[in-house]
């Protein structure tokens, strides 16, 4: 199979692009304009350094020891010991795709133009990456100050010193670059600051969850409209006229999607609904699925502006020949998208799980009890209400807000930092749990239609949805083990929608 290949050159990467690189294997290229970028900063670097003059990671100590100054003599032997000084990270390794989705958002950083590195360690983290040698990486350490904890492994990695993934097994550092027929990095003058001193962990894995939120609500859509199906819900909560009366952020694309999902359905005959008015989970589904559509385009403008610009301290003008000191590594602006985010997640999972008891009440659905085809001695669906309930609980909590008032480090000098590594895995946290209950709405909802006898008059959106489904879930004739189903299922809305 030929692996596609993307060009990162005059037009930037899109999180899209690094999905494809880190998850499926795309390879990287840089472009003739990129490599113009990368070296029209180097040259600053090189320029500024021969001169003597002051530059921060360069010339001078980091955070408190900014005040240090260097000898010429040891410029060298400092980029070689930030990595080692910054390898402090703890706890589980990172998944593969997660570092190669750092390697990406920091390459793609890099060839911004803002950094100064040396074009041999931007091609040599390219070659890296292309290789599939993967630095093992521990998750915890950043507190979104730069990620210079995973970063900083990752340097070391690449320096042939630690470990390293190669062809799905773990092995020192060195080995695994000898066996791709790598040379370990050569840092010169600013190259070890210039790997670390970046929010690429941050910046990476949330281009790979901004696909899977997206995964989610396209299968969340589907689920709702099957449920809608089995609930035989009024559909004035989609209809356009009502949606255009107060057109809050969404919620009218939101209507839209249903709409169309519902095409063909029985639902639109008049009198087709039970009810005049259904259940607030039901009847607010455009609003508060809008909210997360939006919540969702707030946190991919802000991810794709850290990915295609120089978030680095200090930042390299070429054009002006200076080297500024900034704060422009802060990432308040993209942690509050992503508390957003997973605020968002978190009431639509509050959503989806009362739809699903709401289905499984014989007053509140029409519907025999837990869904239980044969009734009386048989439970149905009612223990699955348990991890709903429970699902449900984690992911509020989840979404409780952790970027306030961190500790202040590095003598007090380091006294703000955003905890933006941890906002997004905990919001990737949120997403793992949500496929589940809409799994659980899947299955629920195609048991509905099937005890309402309404197969044959559903929609085309739901019919597709039923039957991918039925592919995976056996009806539930008796009481049976049901993990296995919902692990199957929670698998396929992990993906993308047929």
């Amino acid at each position: 199979m030929t692996l596609r290949m993307i060009l990162l050159d005059a037009k930037p990467l899109g999180a899209a692009d690094v999905a494809e690189i880190a998850r499926r294997n795309a390879r990287l290229v840089l472009g003739e304009e990129a490599m113009r970028r990368i070296r029209a900063s180097r040259a600053v670097i090189e320029r500024l350094a021969q001169l003597g003059k002051p530059i921060y990671g360069v010339t001078t100590g980091l955070g408190a020891c900014v005040d240090t100054p260097l000898a010429q003599a040891d410029l060298i032997a400092f980029q070689h010991s930030m990595p080692l000084s910054h390898s402090m990270g703890i706890g589980p390794a990172l998944a593969t795709e997660a570092v190669r989705a750092m390697m990406v958002a920091r390459i793609s950083g890099m060839a911004a133009g803002g950094t100064g590195a040396s074009e041999r360690v931007v091609m040599g983290l390219v070659a890296a990456l292309n290789a599939g040698v993967h630095p093992v990486i521990p998750a915890w350490g950043s507190i979104g100050a730069a990620d210079l904890a995973p970063l900083g492994h990752m340097a070391r990695a690449l320096r042939g010193d630690g470990e390293v993934e190669f062809q799905g097994k773990v092995m020192p550092s060195a080995e695994g670059l000898a066996l791709a027929g790598l040379a370990p990095l050569d840092l010169r003058e600013k190259d070890g600051h210039a790997i670390i001193v970046a929010n690429s962990l941050s910046t990476g894995t949330a281009c790979l969850y901004l696909e899977d939120v997206t995964h989610l609500i396209d299968w969340s859509m589907a689920a709702v409209a099957l449920n809608y199906e089995a609930f035989r819900s009024s559909l004035t909560a989609i209809d356009e006229d009502a949606l255009s009366a107060r057109p809050a952020f969404g919620q009218r694309e939101i209507g839209a999607r249903l709409r169309a999902e519902l095409e063909g359905s029985g639902l639109w005959q008049e009198n087709a609904a039970r009810r005049i008015q259904d259940p607030l989970s039901y009847r607010c589904v455009p609003q508060v699925w809008g909210g997360l559509r939006y919540a969702l385009e707030q946190a991919r403008l802000a991810t794709e502006i850290e990915l295609t610009h120089s978030g680095d301290n200090p930042v390299i003008l070429p054009a002006a020949e200076r080297v500024i000191s900034n704060g422009n590594f802060d990432l308040t602006a993209l942690t509050l998208t992503w508390e957003q985010l997973g605020q968002a997640l978190a009431h639509c999972a509050v959503g989806t799980a009362n739809r699903c008891m709401k289905l499984m009440s014989p007053t509140v659905a029409e519907l025999p009890r837990f869904l239980s085809a044969r009734g009386g001695s048989r439970q149905g669906y009612a223990e699955l209400q348990k991890p709903l309930a429970g699902l449900e609980a984690e992911i509020r909590h989840l979404a409780n807000p952790m970027s306030l008032s961190p500790l202040a480090v590095s003598d007090g000098i380091e006294d703000q930092s955003s905890m933006a590594p941890r906002v997004v895995a905990k919001t990737a946290e949120i997403i793992v749990r949500l496929r589940y209950l809409v799994a659980m709405e899947l299955i629920f909802a195609a048991t509905g239609v099937e005890l309402r006898g309404v197969v044959g008059s559903m929609g085309e959106g739901p019919q597709r949805t039923y039957a991918a489904v039925r592919a995976l879930v056996h009806p539930l004739d008796d009481d049976r083990e049901m993990s296995a189903d919902m692990t199957r299922i929670a698998r396929m809305v992990a993906g993308p929608r047929y």
